[in-house]
């Protein structure tokens, strides 16, 4: 597989039991397949300690800017977006594969942001809280007022037009 930031051939590296590809001496790169970033993201997964510090050649620049290939999906363009509410870290992911592509650093900035699942769990709750709960609550206010007005409309509709006056609920009549 190609490196996606600096073109350069990716390499396997065995830590614990997952196998990833790294860009050695290249821009120091890493790709994550599906779910295997969760088992390194947080600062008590040991396996991630070695994926710190990846031998990298500083005289490479990376254009951070453009939109990246997906080293395993060919012909897919990888989606920049951010790994938390915290808006700190970007990361490519393959919308098709579902795999992520970190620059060198972007895994230790990662595993500073939340030491565990469940605080990057509530703290995204609480961003999306912050945001939507008050125009949420309005909503809410909304439906159930046309729901009453609803129900009330439908009674007086029952009062105006009991059900053995609809086609087809009658003995009687040419309906």
């Amino acid at each position: 597989m190609k490196c996606p930031a600096c073109g350069r051939e990716l390499k396997q590296m065995k830590v614990s039991d997952l196998t990833l590809d790294v860009c050695e001496r290249g821009c120091g790169g890493i790709w994550f397949d599906l779910f295997e970033l969760k088992k390194v993201d947080e600062q008590h997964e040991s396996a991630g300690e070695a994926l710190l510090d990846i031998r990298r050649n500083q005289d490479i620049e990376v254009d951070y800017s453009q939109k990246r290939p997906c080293p395993k999906c060919e012909g897919i363009k990888m989606m920049k977006h951010f790994t938390s509410v915290l808006k700190k870290v970007e990361v490519d992911e393959c919308g098709k594969c579902g795999g992520f592509w970190l620059d060198y650093g972007e895994l230790g900035r990662i595993r500073r942001e939340y030491p565990t699942e469940e605080e990057r769990g509530k703290a995204a709750r609480k961003y999306f809280s912050e945001l939507f709960d008050d125009e949420l609550k309005k909503m809410r206010a909304e439906s159930e007022a046309k729901s009453a007005r609803a129900e009330k409309i439908a009674g007086i509709f029952r009062f105006i037009c009991p059900s053995y006056y609809l086609p087809g609920k009658q003995q009687w009549g040419a309906f």
